[in-house]
């Protein structure tokens, strides 16, 4: 008997508030979701939405509540901003530190982070830390060598096995030879 008076009480409130259509609060909401749960006869005096309505409300909220509590903390807690700011000042004091030497240093502290932790967090200098490619081979390329072995075949069905040793520096062909019968020791 209370519920009922609970019930009908608050649907008069509802309509009392209201412009040119009913508009529920999440108060009235969770009112009829738990009337719902707590009373049998609750459909018998709902007058002004649906029964249906009152089980869709329920279910919106049912799944909000998964979907807050599942967004709520994906993956590891964040890494405190102090921690943040003491990686950027290590790295940029100690350009040729990488990120497992960090990871050292920040254990003899006492502070435990992850390598992918620190990789995020490390300043990233503007120029590459070693040479570029284009540089190794600019200053190498006086010891640098090709070696080619190759198959021609003659105008007579003969099949020649050509080695031929190419020095960059010069452009300039350094040893080749040529055989119909190639051996470990005539290519040695």
């Amino acid at each position: 008997m209370h519920l009922e008076v609970l019930a009908l009480r608050h649907q008069l409130a509802v309509y009392q508030r209201r412009h040119q259509r009913v508009r529920t609060k999440v108060v009235d909401r969770l009112l009829w979701a738990l009337l719902s749960r707590a009373w049998a006869s609750w459909r018998d005096v709902l007058v002004f939405v649906q029964p249906g309505t009152v089980i869709a409300w329920q279910r919106r909220r049912f799944r909000d509540h998964w979907t807050f509590l599942s967004r709520a903390r994906p993956g590891r807690p964040a890494v405190a901003k102090e921690i943040q700011d003491l990686i950027r000042k290590m790295s940029r004091a100690n350009p040729g530190w990488g990120s497992p030497r960090i990871v050292g240093e920040l254990a003899k502290l006492g502070i435990r982070v992850a390598k992918a932790t620190v990789e995020k967090y490390m300043v990233r200098s503007k120029k590459p830390p070693s040479p570029t490619w284009r540089a190794f081979l600019e200053n190498h390329v006086k010891d640098v060598v090709s070696v080619d072995f190759f198959v021609v075949p003659t105008i007579t069905f003969r099949v020649l096995f050509v080695f031929v040793v190419l020095a960059h520096a010069r452009r300039r062909i350094v040893h080749f030879n040529i055989t119909e019968h190639p051996t470990a020791q005539w290519t040695a």
